[in-house]
């Protein structure tokens, strides 16, 4: 079934239609608000091509980089009110054709999942098994572009490849586009059996193996969609709902894919005034970020990333008296491999310097032309080549075999005006171990020439349009050198050549290309020039470019592809700056020169990968700055960005469904993400929740379908997790303030959401399923009376609560106070008492309680203690809530000095089991204890802590929540440093979430263990600390301590038994030995040498057992030693001086 695009006008008046039924086709069949918004997301080709609009006509730039925001439906109905999305047309365009300016900004759109394991749409991974093309110098039939690696299947950009295809095939929602979307309307009315315009669960999945032919084995796929469908736990789902999920889901993977693309800057840009008195002509970078500028008369400078000037070096004699001209650099090439630089000048010089000193080593004279750009390739050990191009249009390479030794020899030539050592080319053509081939390539100068060792091709190009860009080989398919074999000859032949159309292929670009880039990986080329177009090509493709970016207003000066970012940045002569995405061919960031305040005309410009930066050469020095994944106020150092994060920004909270068996995460930027427990791989995700307030809490209702979070902006919201869809607003009517923990309650077959936060008070929002179509947004329960007069007096931070009817809440002043939900009275208030030997660190909110718990088996217990606060003053506390409260146990909860408890968890003891309980702490610092409370405080108070399992540092920063899965042992953290961690009850380290590779939870050989997260391996405090090393400063202190008593024994308790030795044991041992030096009859002298190798050696030596009797010595057995035989005298040899041949032998 096929359909004309529509008229956006069309789709804004039918939107505002007052009839909610819509004519399907002309064809008299209406259709409702839900299934005209599906219809609008299948035509644009969400299931067919992934394909996403993004208007050309609202480019993002540094002043307006926000995008429109998607408003969300206000209503928690089935209908439809706010998307309308323009119509693409469903032919795919070859991978080789043009593009206009309105397909060229066409993303890719992210595909659909079905339920259980699902996971995020992702740009296909590029295939790196190659086939190396057969080296045939001397075939004439040779291509320009064979040496090309050839792939099994050629990857264009914008492709989707098969095997992504083959793997979206196996998702429910796949298999659904227009054609049978009418089918399946008619067969959802033919399956409601009783007319009720509604299907249960098993009429739906009878629905879906019919219309879908899904097989038996995806039942579960089924029963998951169901589930997401049904949010509100009714058994049964309409058309509409239908329409409504399938719609939704499409629009927020549309979101998230556009958010995983977004790129900015740091602006403005950092600006520095250069030393350089004359214009700088190239910018190169090292390997640690560092880049290096020259200038034309010769001054090198290195910048820092924050354009700090770190060295000065010249490539010229300034020590020459007199100067008649000065020579003029023309480029400046690094040869990292042999530590030099290369450097060409208007002499018609190429110039050697050493890297380190920049002190002159030798140069190659006496050139026909002057090299203009140069270029430098290490082909092997001790091979290389060195290409420049001149004003002629040629290329010119010296092909060099034996680079150390030729290096050391022109190095020990007479030197020219006792500068540099000097050779001509002639010379070093007929006297080393170089070859040298010119060909004529270009009518017009070499504006930029690159050799790519990994397709041996030399790629070149110039602003002549008939040879704008041109891909051809070294040497040729007739060698320069046939038909002579004297080094005379050899020299002769410097006169360019022409290549056979078999050695080049040639690219037509209308004006000329000013500047070029090649990516092997990505089998791209991308070309700018004078018409202000950046163009796509496919190296083996010449005709026609593959995508045809326009946006620029000048001509294009500088490009670059990230392939990592799967980018390209490209620069023109106003300084105008755009990011393109590779796959999807449109512009994800343009800054102008107003963003990044960069002055003057452009003279160079250059991007480092290792910095992530933008070098730009003006009259000024300017680095502009990516953005990386990291925030600015984490501790973590920024040449670590590339760790493994699960966010771009800190995570506040991470829960658990088991009903889905996924992991939902939140962060400071209010984006949920949907993940995989099994394998990790992410499922879904949706931003802007509580618009630009951060998520700060979040939990599920009881039948864990539906989400509820709470967030900075005071407010909770209650969504349908699956698809982001908005069901409800919990609000207060004024004055929302931040909202730090909630919790769901259900209580004599009603159920409430209770959240806390810095209004200090307890808001009660009543839940009913049955009311959500009625008002959207919702107002809290009055207040509790007791709560108004006897509450908290500072923020509350922490709410939990104890069926049947217990609730507890925890504040930034240390109080706790224990309610009776039934009449909304206190039970009891709880304070805490100073621990012994507490020592005040005067630290920011010392008195505040994170995290409360109950021991739920323990709820009708009175003698025993039921709540756990994580404070005050970072010690744990055992409640008994009962009689007024009692306070049963105190223990520091965290072994470093100053840290603070940050959250905990306790296993599940709804069932009463008291024979494995665990209570898991997380402190400020990253550190991880797990802690045995099994009968801990269940009879009488303790005086002694529980016992300590295991600990481990997990993240390099704060951890702000712990969830467990109790049924694989697994546990979760989430801390301040963007990461998201699954441990296994032991400390084993099984991943992060958002890592590449995937993990089975079921396989221990998919785990990370033995190995540990890299920040925490790195941080300085991940190290082990003992109890002397933190005591004590000085070895004199650590000899003399007995006087002041010994260093107190760690206070926690293990299971395996823990061997220690004190000063008294080691004195009791020096005793000994002096005892034993005594019976040794030993002098002073001997007893000092034989001291430390009893030391060293008592703990081996073989005891000696008394068994009483004989000893072993006396029971030997024994024989007569016999005389040994005489053995004769050896036979004398007598030689006669005068004739050394002359030898007697006496007998």
């Amino acid at each position: 079934m096929s359909r004309s695009p529509r008229d956006p006008t069309e789709v804004k008046q039918r939107k505002y239609n007052q009839n909610p039924w819509t004519p399907l086709f002309d064809s008299g069949v209406y259709i409702s608000e839900s299934e005209d918004g599906l219809i609008e997301s299948l035509s644009e080709g969400f299931l067919h091509k992934l394909i996403l609009i993004m208007p050309p006509s609202r480019p993002v730039t540094s002043s307006h980089r926000g995008r429109k925001k998607l408003i969300r439906p206000s209503s928690a109905s089935a209908n439809l009110h706010c998307y309308s999305i323009s119509v693409l047309d469903n032919g795919q365009r070859p991978a080789t054709a043009a593009t206009s300016g309105l397909l060229s900004d066409k993303p890719q759109r992210p595909t659909t999942q079905a339920g259980g394991s699902r996971k995020q749409w992702e740009p296909p991974k590029e295939d790196t098994s190659f086939i190396e093309a057969a080296k045939q110098p001397r075939r004439l039939t040779l291509g320009a572009v064979d040496g090309i690696l050839e792939l099994e299947s050629i990857k264009r950009p914008g492709n989707i490849q098969g095997s992504v295809s083959q793997q979206l095939k196996n998702k429910i929602e796949e298999q659904i586009n227009i054609e049978t979307l009418e089918q399946l309307k008619q067969a959802f009315a033919e399956a409601d059996a009783n007319q009720s315009g509604q299907l249960d669960l098993e009429e739906f999945k009878a629905l879906l193996k019919q219309r879908l032919y899904i097989k038996g084995n995806k039942e579960n796929q089924i029963d998951s969609l169901f589930m997401k469908i049904d949010w509100s736990s009714e058994g049964v789902i309409s058309w509409d709902e239908f329409c409504t999920y399938m719609q939704l889901e499409y629009a927020e993977k549309e979101d998230s894919y556009l958010r995983s693309k977004e790129v900015s800057f740091h602006l403005p840009a950092k600006i520095q005034n250069p030393q350089h008195k004359n214009p700088i002509l190239k910018i190169t970078d090292t390997q640690d970020g560092t880049f290096i500028a020259c200038s034309q008369d010769g001054m090198v400078t290195f910048w820092g990333a924050n354009v700090e000037l770190k060295e000065t070096k010249y490539v010229v004699n300034t020590e020459a008296k007199n100067k008649q001209k000065t020579k003029w650099i023309t480029d400046f090439v690094i040869m990292a491999q042999w530590k030099k630089v290369l450097v060409g000048t208007g002499d018609r010089e190429i110039q050697f310097f050493d890297a380190s000193s920049y002190k002159p080593y030798c140069q190659i004279s006496s050139l026909e032309t002057v090299p203009l750009k140069l270029d430098y390739c290490a082909t092997g050990s001790d091979e290389c080549l060195i290409l420049y191009g001149d004003s002629d249009g040629c290329i010119n390479i010296l092909v060099i075999n034996s680079v150390g030794e030729c290096l050391r020899t022109w190095n020990k030539l007479p030197s020219k005006e006792g500068f540099i050592a000097e050779i001509s080319l002639s010379d070093a053509i007929s006297k080393s171990k170089i070859q040298f081939i010119r060909w004529k390539v270009h009518r017009d100068w070499v504006q930029q020439l690159k050799y790519y060792h990994e397709i041996g091709q030399v790629i070149s190009c110039s602003n002549h349009q008939e040879t704008a860009l041109v891909i051809g080989c070294t040497s040729g398919s007739t060698r320069v050198d046939q038909g002579g074999n004297s080094n005379a000859e050899k020299a002769k032949k410097t006169n360019a050549r022409v290549r056979l159309d078999a050695d080049q292929k040639v690219f037509y670009v209308y004006k000329g290309v000013k500047c070029f880039d090649f990516s092997k990986d990505k089998n791209i080329i991308v070309t700018g020039g004078m018409d202000r177009i950046v163009r796509l090509w496919n190296p083996y493709v010449s005709d026609k470019p593959t995508a045809m970016l326009r946006g620029h207003n000048a001509p294009i000066f500088y490009l670059f592809i990230a392939n990592d970012e799967n980018r390209v940045f490209s620069l023109s002569t106003d300084k105008c700056i755009k990011v393109w995405d590779i796959l999807d061919h449109n512009c994800l960031l343009t800054v102008r020169p107003k963003g990044h305040k960069i002055r003057g005309d452009l003279q160079a410009c250059h991007y480092s990968s290792a910095a992530k930066s933008i070098a730009i050469a003006t009259d000024q020095m300017a680095i502009l700055n990516l953005k990386l994944k990291l925030d600015a106020n984490l501790s973590r150092p920024t040449k670590h960005a590339d760790i493994t994060i699960t966010h771009k920004e800190p995570v506040t909270c991470v829960r658990f469904n088991p009903s889905f068996k996924q992991v939902i995460t939140c962060s400071e930027s209010s984006v949920i993400k949907l993940w995989d427990l099994e394998t990790g791989t992410p499922i879904f995700e949706y931003g802007d929740a509580h618009g630009d307030s951060a998520i700060t809490c979040m939990t599920f209702d009881n039948t864990g379908r539906r989400l509820i979070t709470g967030g900075r902006d005071g407010i909770l919201k209650i969504w349908n997790y699956n698809n982001g869809h908005c069901l409800k607003v919990l609000k207060k009517e004024d004055d929302n303030d931040e909202i730090c923990d909630i919790t769901y309650v259900e209580m004599n077959r009603n159920r409430y959401v209770v959240s806390v936060g810095w209004d200090k008070r307890i808001n009660i929002y009543s839940d009913s399923v049955t009311d959500v179509n009625i008002h959207h947004v919702q107002h809290p329960n009055p207040n509790w009376s007791d709560d108004l007069k006897h509450g908290h007096n500072e923020d509350i931070l922490s709410v939990a609560q104890c069926p049947p009817n217990l609730l507890a809440t925890s504040g930034y002043d240390g109080e706790v106070i224990v309610w009776n939900m039934v009449s909304g009275h206190i039970f009891c208030h709880l304070s805490a008492p100073i621990p012994r030997e507490y020592e005040d660190q005067s630290l920011d909110g010392d008195l505040s309680i994170n995290k409360l718990l109950f021991i739920q088996s323990r709820a009708y217990n009175k003698d025993s203690a039921s709540l756990i606060a994580s404070g005050p003053r970072a010690h744990i506390h055992f409640w008994n809530v009962f009689q007024g409260g009692t306070l049963m146990a105190q223990f520091p909860g965290s072994t470093t000095k100053g840290a603070m408890i940050s959250t905990m968890a306790i296993t599940d003891t709804a069932e009463g089991n008291e024979d494995d309980i665990m209570l898991i702490v997380g402190d400020s610092f990253g550190f991880i204890f797990l802690f045995d409370i099994s009968g801990y405080c269940l009879m009488a108070a303790e005086e002694d802590p529980p016992e300590l399992i295991h600990t481990w540092r997990g993240h390099i920063d704060s951890i702000t929540c712990i969830e467990l899965v109790e049924k694989h042992k697994l546990l979760m953290t989430a801390s301040n440093d963007c990461t998201v961690r699954l441990w296994n009850f032991d400390g084993d380290y099984i991943g992060t979430f958002g890592q590449p590779d995937s993990w089975d939870i079921y396989k221990p050989s998919t785990y990370r263990h033995p190995m540990v997260p890299y920040d925490v391996l790195i941080d300085p405090m991940s190290l082990p600390t003992h109890p002397v090393i933190e005591e004590k400063q000085n070895t004199q202190q650590i000899i003399h301590e007995g006087e002041n008593g010994h260093l107190k024994a760690p206070q926690f308790t293990f299971k395996k038994e823990q061997f220690y030795i004190d000063d008294d044991q080691i004195a009791k041992e020096l005793h000994k030995l002096q005892s034993i030096l005594k019976d040794e009859s030993l002098t002073e002298e001997q007893a000092k040498a034989y001291k430390g190798k009893w030391l060293r050696h008592e703990k081996t030596k073989i005891k000696e057992i008394d068994r009483g009797g004989p000893s072993d010595y006396q029971m030997l057995k024994w024989s007569p030693i016999q005389e040994p035989p005489v053995i004769p005298k050896p036979k004398s040899m007598k030689k006669n001086k005068d004739d050394s041949f002359d030898i007697t032998l006496e007998i």
